[in-house]
């Protein structure tokens, strides 16, 4: 038996620093260390017994100390696929201090065999099998492998535990409205993780998370990171409508963004009332303009639909398009490039996150290429020449020669994030933005920060970058001019294009050389099945 007391330190694994998502240079140019709080160690932590004493270490804002082990009971660590490496370091830091380690998450939850080291694993949802990891370290067991048997009634999950992030350390804080998706793409793995059916927080549930925001001083931008907002429209409705009222009562201290299917354009009465309460920006997985490949990885919310007229409708609603494609479906026979290209100019989409296809494990995808004999044996391994499973995808056998995939990424890449390019489409959709019923005011200390942040990027974009300082101040005059409720958009897509025009730059030259690897060494047919059989 061990004492009714535990010190936990939850530690946050660190992601790569060449990640799409990271906004180092962003964060840099506002004063931030990282991008997103994480909300998955929080909402855990909330679910452990209220003696235990924790700490939280993101290792994307700060270091893991020797002491912070020492101090630690049990050392409990929460990974993404793109966190695998740290995690398993992590991991092998704390067995040589002689902790115990508890690991959990997606990357766990699909492949557990990647975290066999570990003392404990929770794999599926910790609400339901939290209690079971806690009786089993009170009655002393040494290991241990809780596995959810179903996706949890979300209404039951408390308020996560706010006061243990550093929020002064991140761009934006995420909460949590819904879990699962009841789309099936054959690629994505919420499906296999939260399930089809949207399960969904109570109205009250929610206004008294963001309440606990509220009194922690928290102001600015908040995410809703659910696997898709619109899931439950009902649901969601009847919060946006509580929503707005909470919000003005409280001098609208928060501005949402969020992750979204594209029939969101569809639906005129839920883009009013996101618009109303504040959402500036929501990420669409577009994938591919390629109806025969939206078809075959069933997809089939996109199919039949004109998606720049439905992009078009959300910018009207005041809200920002980030959107996902993907280049490896098996319908590719040429070239995509132009076709992405073409898409990404006509629809005015400044961010667009490009990866190459990942066969995630557990996934759909991953089950039928594996009995195609097409997925790489070390699928759901993230190898050390890896950045992340976005750009380094493509972990099978391609139906056309792997190189002219790289080629098209290659070319996206550097076509979509050219300067003229790039601020030619925020240019242009920062005027089709309706920003009149914005209500956000923020603070005068984030004020005078935006200020600064604005000077350093006049000085990055305007002055010290000649490749970029025409079509910087093309854009940043011409939306003054044109819609001057929008320069604000415009000015954190000048910070964001401080991250990303360089990263496209890091990414076509490993992209190049991938390339010239693979004409070195001409990829051939495969049949993994004989090589997993053969032990080569």
């Amino acid at each position: 038996m061990r004492a009714e007391n535990a010190n936990v330190v939850f530690v946050c694994p660190r992601f790569s620093t060449d990640s799409f998502w990271n906004y180092q240079a962003t964060c840099a140019i506002v004063g931030k260390r990282y991008s997103a709080a994480p909300l998955g160690p929080i909402t855990v932590a909330a679910l452990l017994p209220a003696e235990w004493q924790v700490r939280l270490i993101d290792r994307n804002v700060e270091e893991l100390s020797d002491q912070d082990l020492d101090w630690a009971d049990l050392v409990m660590i929460g990974a993404m696929l793109p966190q695998q490496r740290d995690a398993l370091e992590i991991m092998a830091r704390a067995h040589a201090r002689g902790k115990p380690v508890a690991i959990g998450g997606p990357d766990v939850t699909c492949s557990p065999h990647m975290y066999e080291a570990a003392d404990f694993q929770v794999l599926g949802e910790a609400e339901e099998v939290i209690e079971e990891l806690v009786a089993a370290w009170k009655r002393g067991d040494t290991r241990g492998v809780f596995r959810a048997s179903g996706y949890p009634d979300v209404a039951r999950s408390p308020v996560p535990r706010f006061d243990l992030l550093k929020l002064d350390r991140y761009l934006h804080v995420g909460v949590q409205f819904s879990r699962g998706c009841p789309y099936g793409c054959e690629f994505c793995n919420v499906i296999e993780i939260n399930g089809h059916r949207p399960r969904v927080k109570g109205t009250e549930q929610m206004l008294a998370e963001l309440e606990a925001l509220y009194r922690l001083g928290y102001r600015g931008h908040v995410d809703f990171v659910d696997d898709n907002l619109i899931g439950n429209r009902v649901a969601l409705k009847d919060l946006l409508r509580a929503l707005a009222p909470w919000l003005a009562a409280r001098h609208h201290p928060f501005e949402f963004t969020t992750e979204a299917s594209v029939n969101l354009a569809d639906d005129e009465e839920l883009l009013n009332l996101m618009q109303e309460t504040g959402f500036f920006a929501v990420f669409l997985g577009v994938e591919t303009p390629d109806q025969e490949a939206l078809k075959a990885a069933h997809k089939g919310q996109n199919l039949r639909r004109d998606m720049v007229a439905g992009i078009e409708r959300i910018y009207r609603a005041g809200i920002f398009v980030n959107a996902g494609f993907i280049i490896g479906f098996d319908s590719e026979r040429a070239s995509v490039a132009a076709g992405l290209n073409e898409f990404i100019e006509h629809a005015a989409i400044p961010v667009c996150m490009v990866g190459l296809l990942y066969a995630l494990p557990n996934t759909q995808l991953a089950r039928r290429l594996s009995a195609e004999g097409r997925l790489h044996p070390d699928h759901d391994r993230l190898l050390p020449d890896k950045i992340d499973q976005c750009m380094s995808g493509l972990n099978f056998d391609l139906k056309r020669p792997r190189r002219e995939a790289l080629a098209d990424y290659r070319e996206v890449m550097e076509r979509i994030y050219a300067p003229a390019a790039y601020f030619g489409r925020v240019r242009r959709a920062t005027r089709l933005l309706d920003r009149s019923r914005a209500h956000f005011r923020p603070p005068l200390t984030q004020v005078l920060r935006e200020l600064k942040a604005l000077m350093r990027i006049c000085w990055r974009l305007g002055i010290r970058n000649r490749g970029a300082r025409a079509a910087w101040w093309k854009c940043f005059f011409g939306t003054l001019l044109r819609n001057p409720r929008a320069a604000k958009m415009a000015v954190s897509f000048g910070a964001l294009y401080l991250h990303f025009g360089p990263l496209a730059k890091r990414i076509s030259a490993h992209v190049t050389r991938q390339i010239a690897a693979d004409s070195v060494t001409p990829a051939v047919a495969i049949d993994w099945q004989l090589v997993r059989a053969s032990g080569e």
